[in-house]
């Protein structure tokens, strides 16, 4: 699925929900729980759970981005859940925070 900045979508199999701060050059399969994420005004299934391995959870206003620089993709979780953020397979890595310069 095409991202653009600034679209919603949610996940499938828990109540987690982002935002796309940031959308990747590359064409990736953006998934939660190992289920591909819709958009947020999509009807989904009760009862889903998260497919064993990918059920690590998400962090309610945490930045999540691919490992690595060029293209990196960025989301903001604005509702957490139970499922892992995952480009395809791969498990999206919480964003750290940038260090201050010191001030002598």
């Amino acid at each position: 699925m095409p991202l653009r900045s600034g679209a919603r979508l949610r996940s499938q199999v828990c109540s987690t929900e982002v935002i796309v701060v940031r959308p990747s050059t590359a064409d990736i399969e953006l998934c939660c729980g190992g289920e591909p994420m819709v958009d947020i005004a999509s009807d989904v299934s009760p009862g889903g759970t998260p497919a064993p391995g990918l059920d690590t959870g998400t962090q309610l206003g945490k930045r999540y981005t691919t490992d690595d620089d060029e293209g990196a993709l960025e989301l903001l979780t604005t509702k957490q859940g139970d499922g892992t953020l995952s480009s395809g397979a791969v498990p999206l890595v919480v964003k750290g925070a940038k260090p201050l310069p010191s001030s002598d």
